[in-house]
């Protein structure tokens, strides 16, 4: 059925008399219905009505085996899923109490019987011409919904795309390849799901994680690139990129920045309370900071920056062993380190760059990951 043609509207006839089915059939014929399907036996409704599909359903009250109003409460679950099917009732009961009644269970309009030749061309048509308008509403609904999940699809992807770009711009300055943001996010991300976190959590940290050095920004190239020992003047002024990216990730209405404020602020404090900026120890660093902590330090070790050179796998394995119960947290590093000799390193850098290649950002997580 289309809006310039009522003709293709599918109508159902239920109706035990033949007489009546064939004027019906006669009458809707004569005004170009010709889509009609018919059966006198109320007990083959619902089977009928679910392999023909009606735009409108014509139904007499008064059958054997079962009344109008028993076939009503049988296709109820049927009018109910197609939101508007109208039912218009063939009686010669008119009485009130039968008129509320079928209209109670979902009837639109009636017939009275014997039929008049006009009216039932109005009623038929006037009820096509509302499901015609249901069937444009739904459509454009659909159309409207759509076009919103594909719009929040597109703002979603730059979001992402932004907090990457946003990473990258602080990491390039003293990592060429601007990789460790990504990595050390990939690998937040797989230690949250080895801790039990939901994918949609773990997401939501891979995000997060690759903003964690975003202060760096803030810091002067010859402290950051410096090869050898900071002086305690010099250390002061690197300590400060986790206030510095915590002030510039601040608030924010975005819960992904959110949590990334919060790691920015707390991936260098340490398990025993010697760390900074606020000395924190234990578990008073929120989780998240403890497992970008490890991934961090972990990713640093085994890669080449321009003031160091990169750590063999079993060096740096031993390193985070050293680090246990002291700056990281021991209970994490013991499920890092069993993920690790799960998968082994080697598998974990090859994931990150399929995933860098294949997206050219982090690896959309969808909606969910930026709620």
């Amino acid at each position: 059925m289309t809006e310039a043609n009522l003709s293709g509207g599918r109508i159902l006839i239920i109706d035990d008399h033949e007489a009546n089915v064939r004027l019906l059939e006669y009458i809707l014929e004569a005004n170009g219905l010709r889509n009609v399907r018919s059966t006198t036996d109320p007990r083959e409704a619902c089977a009928v009505c679910a392999e023909f599909q009606p735009d409108l359903i014509l139904l007499d009250l008064h059958m054997p085996y079962l009344d109008g109003f028993a076939v009503l409460r049988q296709l109820m679950p049927h009018i109910k899923e197609h939101g508007y099917l109208p039912v218009l009732v063939l009686s010669a009961d008119v009485t009130p109490d039968s008129k509320q009644k079928a209209l109670s269970m979902g009837a639109k309009d009636f017939l009275n019987k014997p039929f008049d030749y006009v009216e039932v061309v109005l009623r038929v048509n006037n009820l096509l011409q509302t499901r015609l308008l249901y069937l444009r509403l739904q459509n454009y609904n659909e159309g409207l919904e759509k076009r919103v999940q594909e719009r929040t699809q597109q703002l979603v992807e730059a979001q992402i795309e932004i907090l990457h770009r946003l990473a990258a711009a602080a990491e390039y300055r003293d990592d060429a390849t601007g990789e460790h943001t990504r990595r050390v996010g990939s690998l937040a991300c797989r230690l949250a799901l080895a801790l039990g976190k939901s994918e949609a959590e773990a997401d939501r940290l891979r995000l997060a994680a690759a903003l964690h050095d975003l202060g760096k920004i803030g810091i002067p190239d010859q402290i950051l690139l410096k090869h050898g020992s900071y002086t305690s003047e010099e250390f002061e002024v690197m300590k400060s990129h986790t206030t510095i990216g915590g002030e510039i990730l601040g608030s924010s209405n975005l819960p992904v920045l959110q949590l990334a404020r919060q790691i920015a602020l707390s991936h260098h404090e340490r398990w025993d309370g010697s760390g900074y900026p606020l000395g924190l120890a234990g578990e008073r660093i929120p989780v998240e900071g403890r497992i970008v902590a490890i991934a961090d330090v972990f990713d640093a070790l085994t890669h080449e920056r321009p003031y160091k050179r990169a750590w063999s796998f079993e060096d740096a394995v031993a390193e985070i062993r050293n680090l246990s119960g002291r700056q990281l947290d021991p209970q994490l590093v013991e499920v890092f380190l069993s993920m690790l000799n799960t998968g082994g390193l080697s598998r974990f850098s090859t994931q990150v760059q399929d995933e860098a290649e294949t997206s050219g950002i982090i690896p959309a997580p969808g909606t969910e990951a930026l709620k």
